[in-house]
């Protein structure tokens, strides 16, 4: 079952775009398991104190990832604030992991997979908000 099924098998469905929805919601899982995975990398590299921010971002930016998510898939009885700040909060997370681990890209794939994967979740945020104003 993909989360498109789900969505469109609600029997409240929200009227917001759902395919705007669809990759938000899909940007947000696939961000917060690169964070997560490009924190714990980080661990195992030979100088993980030096990474000691970038852990922090990418795990910050894995929470906010997976609670917006959560959030944006939910649809009954929903609050467009809560939704908005959610959404804002993961566009923040995500930039602010996106350039610190565009900083250790040059000597870290996974860094730079990472900052790729919360650009395209950041993207996806943005696209959100303005569909829902």
């Amino acid at each position: 079952m993909t989360i498109r099924e789900m969505l469109e098998a609600h029997p409240q469905p929200a009227s917001r775009d759902r395919d705007v929805v669809v990759r938000c919601i899909e940007a947000c899982i696939e961000c917060a398991a690169a964070c997560t995975s490009c924190a714990d990398a980080d661990l195992g590299e030979s100088d993980p104190q030096e990474l000691v921010r970038c852990i922090r971002l990418c795990l910050d930016c894995a929470d906010l990832c997976d609670s917006t998510g959560r959030i944006v898939t939910r649809q009954t009885a929903s609050d467009a604030g809560v939704i908005r700040a959610a959404v804002e909060g993961c566009v923040v997370a995500c930039s602010a992991c996106r350039k610190e681990c565009e900083r250790h890209a040059e000597h870290h794939e996974h860094c730079r997979i990472c900052a790729q994967v919360c650009s395209r979740c950041e993207q996806a945020c943005n696209d959100l908000l303005e569909s829902i104003g």
